[in-house]
């Protein structure tokens, strides 16, 4: 990997992982429907902008229904979960599960696109699993009545990024991808929007939570998926999706400096044995 390379992977893990931070902050006061449905709709229009700035509008129109469907994958029913996940569960935790999404990717593969795994990426796919067990079984990565459902969103939500890869993978490999991630966006806002009419803030957000959701929005989702599909094409999906691994480092590390949250060591072995088995599981070790 070249140095601007290593520069756009580092960089992109830290705004993913800062983006459970920012979650973690706006919850709250939007709500997480509101929040899902404002930071898709704030990344689409900096994605869109992109687009129209680089060429490729001509390719939304054509592709709107499988953009609906990715839209729901990839952003509005992740985004809608973690949200919801964040009210109850430090940011590093729900990054930690998030870490789970290379190996919902590959058990999806399997059933669905019918992708053969060895015997390695089975055991990879046990550890990983048993890693989230592990942190089932301590609470005190929660927040003062914080529930256990915030462990199964956080795990549905892993599983629907599983699923949207897999969606791309097949159905949208030779489209362009920062047209692909801008239809993406605008489907998740839209289809978010009618539910979320129904749901909004009881109170007008603070200052500092609408700041917090712009940036969310803009850096953390906007510029982050250009990163990302920039990585994509440079170094192949395989590299990029091991930024997985990086982003609850960065997420513990924002959790802690900006919000005093504690790191217990179940956090730790947790995402150490998570990690073990996703690295297996996505062939990063044992790759002949």
């Amino acid at each position: 990997m070249k140095l601007r390379d290593l520069l756009d992977f580092t960089l992109l893990a830290a705004l993913w992982g800062a983006s459970f931070l920012f979650t973690r902050i706006a919850a709250p006061a939007f709500g997480p429907l509101a929040i899902a449905d404002l930071r898709t709709a704030i990344a689409a229009i900096v994605l869109l902008s992109l687009l129209i700035w680089r060429g490729g509008v001509s390719e939304l129109a054509p592709n709107a229904l499988r953009f609906l469907l990715l839209g729901a994958f990839n952003s509005a029913i992740p985004f809608t979960l973690f949200a919801y996940a964040a009210l109850s569960v430090t940011a590093g935790f729900a990054a930690i599960l998030n870490a789970t999404v290379p190996l919902f990717a590959a058990l999806v593969a399997w059933v669905w696109l019918r992708e053969r795994l060895t015997w390695l990426q089975w055991l990879g796919l046990a550890i990983g699993f048993a890693g989230v067990l592990w942190l089932s079984a301590g609470n005190a990565s929660f927040k003062p009545g914080g529930t256990g459902w915030a462990i199964v969103a956080g795990l549905v939500a892993s599983l629907s990024y599983g699923v949207s890869g897999n969606l791309a993978k097949r159905y949208f490999a030779h489209a362009r991808p920062l047209a692909v991630a801008t239809g993406s966006q605008i489907a998740a806002a839209a289809l978010l929007l009618p539910v979320t009419l129904f749901y909004l803030p009881p109170e007008m957000p603070s200052v500092l939570d609408w700041l917090t959701l712009i940036a969310l929005g803009v850096f953390c989702t906007g510029i982050a998926y250009a990163l990302y599909f920039r990585l994509i094409a440079r170094v192949g999906p395989t590299k990029a999706m091991a930024v997985a691994f990086l982003i609850p480092a960065f997420a513990i590390l924002w959790g802690v400096v900006f919000l005093a949250e504690s790191v217990t060591w179940v956090m730790l072995g947790g995402c150490a044995v998570i990690l073990i088995g996703t690295a297996l599981a996505t062939q990063i070790l044992f790759r002949r």
